[in-house]
Formats: structure tokens, sequence, C-alpha cells
């Protein structure tokens, strides 16, 4: 039998294959592991220290650590003891996690290095269904193997969290937010901070500031695709997203009537002053398929071709129309229950065009800007 100082040995490399459940990165590397102490009956003790002392993964760590122990040979039983770290702990845990020395966060994604494809959906009114959008898009992406990020920007008329069912709430470490995940997908939404349904009466600056914690304060870790559901309109959000996401590109969601589509024009227009590139333009509620298989267009026709034929001339580059999602009763039940349709019903018609919308963007290459290109001159 391995005596007591080889067992604590393989156990502490057991617990590498152990990764904290919200920073997604190995206990022992983040300082979490205080001590192992094994007896020469090979009953093993590990004190793990939490983040915080209400920490909500502590149960899934308690029993990851477990069953980690439990492969080492020679270790007849394993007891798990949960601490908390000290303010330095944390401090350097935020540090490591970051990649800094305690200099004020930044915004990850504007880093010339950083891969991370960045999307702004916007609308010009509300009520086309650009969430909903956002939310199946954010889900496709993630059910198909991607890091996918949802950052809801609308502040004023948040939904996110409730489009995806969002139970959890953002654990803070030090300066450093950790966002819940829901659906495979990180999602931060002021509507994580405030009490039941009440509403949040801020101006532009206030505004700005929560856009800037939520882009540099939470810990996104290493994303394929970072979503913002901005709010609908040209207004403070709009143009803060420019100042502080300058390599965001813009998705404009329209419906096909034509007083939606010359408003959604203006918000696409807006990048023209961000300048900032639209990607696309998506339109919702194109058609309700009825029983005999015929189209009923509700809201009209042509509305997102309009806007994409327009948008192309303003901005003198071409915008296509990405994709028409049709009426989908299943996608309207599945934004009240909070699972998204490409998840609940994914080869229902809106579910379709969505999951095949989210391979379009998530197939798109980042440009060459603002990025290293690892030469230099001889």
């Amino acid at each position: 039998m391995p005596g007591p100082e080889s067992v604590r040995t393989a156990v502490l490399q057991a617990l590498t294959s152990v990764d904290d459940p919200e920073l997604h990165r190995p206990i022992t590397d983040l300082g979490m592991v205080e001590r192992v102490d094994v007896d020469d009956a090979g009953h093993v003790d590990v004190k793990v220290l939490l983040t915080t002392a209400g920490c909500p993964m502590r149960d899934t760590l308690t029993r990851d650590v477990t069953a980690a122990v439990r492969t080492v040979e020679g270790a007849r039983s394993v007891r798990v003891h949960l601490g908390e770290m000290t303010p330095e702990q944390r401090r350097e845990l935020t540090a490591k996690v970051r990649g800094t020395t305690g200099a004020a966060p930044t915004i990850p994604f504007n880093d010339p290095g950083n891969l991370t494809r960045v999307y702004a959906v916007a609308s010009g009114k509300g009520g086309v269904g650009k969430s909903s959008v956002t939310a199946n898009l954010a889900a496709a992406m993630a059910a198909d193997g991607l890091r996918v990020g949802l950052l809801d920007a609308d502040v004023h008329g948040f939904s996110i969290p409730r489009l995806l069912d969002v139970q959890g709430k953002p654990t803070k470490v030090e300066d450093m937010i950790i966002p819940p995940v829901a659906h495979g997908v990180r999602v931060i939404s002021i509507g994580m901070f405030v009490p039941g349904n009440q509403p949040v009466a801020w101006r532009g600056p206030m505004l700005h500031r929560a856009l800037q914690q939520f882009a540099s304060e939470v810990f996104w870790g290493d994303l394929d695709v970072l979503l913002l559901d901005l709010p609908p309109g040209t207004g403070d959000i709009a143009i803060s997203v420019g100042q502080l996401l300058p390599t965001a590109e813009v998705l404009v969601v329209t419906t096909p009537q034509v007083a939606a589509a010359e408003v959604a024009e203006r918000a696409g227009a807006v990048a023209s002053q961000t300048e900032q590139r639209v990607v696309g333009v998506v339109e919702n509620m194109s058609w309700l398929e009825l029983p005999d298989g015929q189209r009923m267009e509700v809201f009209g026709s042509g509305g997102g071709a309009a806007v994409a034929r327009s948008l192309s001339q303003t901005l003198g580059t071409e915008v296509p129309l990405l994709g028409q999602v049709p009426m989908d009763v299943a996608l309207r039940e599945g934004g009240d229950a909070g699972t998204p349709v490409v998840l609940s019903h994914p080869d229902s018609p809106a579910a379709t065009v969505l999951r095949d919308l989210a391979r379009t963007l998530a197939r798109r290459p980042r440009g060459l800007a603002g990025r290293r290109l690892g030469v230099s001159v001889a």
C-alpha cells in the first residue's frame, strides 16, 4: 500500500483536474487548495478555500473534489473542509485570473490580440423581437460548442434573464464579477442586481458606467463570441458601445413592416458615426405559415431587404439580409419558459433560421484591424 506522502502527492495531482465551476480554472492553479493531509491509514483531509463564504458552488466543489480524491490508489476515505479566502488571497486570485498585477480593470475585448467576435444586436424600435433573436443566437452558438457571453445592455428594458431563465446570481470577488451561466451562455444583466421587477431610472452617465463595468469588471473568460443586446433606438447606449467596444459589429433586427424598417435604418446608420461595421440585417416575424402551407405576411413584406439596401447605400459597403425568421408559436413559448426555441424545438421553422444565422456569424473571421501581426523589422 502506498505511504502517506505518496498518496498526498497523488491527491494533489488528482486535484489539478478539478476546475472552479465559475472561473473554469483548476483549483490548484487558483490557490484554492490550502492543505492536503493523509494519515497512515490512508484517510485524506482536503481543505478548499472558497472565494466568498456564500459561494453558490460550494456543493459542486465538494462533490468534484471528493470524486477526484477517490480515484487515488491508497486513499481509503476523504473529507472536504471548506474555508474562505482572505482579502489578500482574493486579490491574488483576481490578478492571476485577469493576468494583471493590481492595475485597474480594462476591457479585454479591445486588446490587440483578442480574438473574440463582438456583435451588438440593435433595432430602431421596440417590439421587433431583438432580444429573442439575441438570446436564441447565443444559445445556438453555445450548443454548437462555442464559448459565448451575452451582455444585456438594455438597462431600462432588460429581458435576457427571463428569456434564458437565468437562476443564479453573479458572484463578486473583490472588484471582479463572475456571471452566472444559463444554457451554456455566460450572462450579465442589470436585472440581476435589482429586486423583483423594479424599474431602473438612470440617465446617460449612469448607463455608460453600467456598460463599462459589465465590459471590464465581469470575468468573461476566453470567449469565442460576445453578444450585446442593445436597447432600441439611437440613444446613449448605442453611442457608448461605439466608444467602449469600437471593434463590435452591429447586427440590425427589423420586421417586414415599412414603418419599422424606416426606424431600423436609423439604428444601423449610427454605425457610420461610431465607425463600426454593420454585419447585416435580420428580418423577424417575416410571415406566418398556415396549416395548408401558405404564408400569411402579417406585417407586410420587404422591410428587411429595404433596410439592407438603404444601409448599403448609406454606409458605402454591402450590408446583406442575413435571414428571415418566421412567426412561430414555439419561439414565443420558449421565451416565456426561458428555454430558447433553438434548444426546445431545434427543427421548428424559426429555430432552423436562427441556427443557420448563428453558424453564419460564428464562422465569420475577425478582421486584422488593431491586431498584432507578430512581425518585426529585420
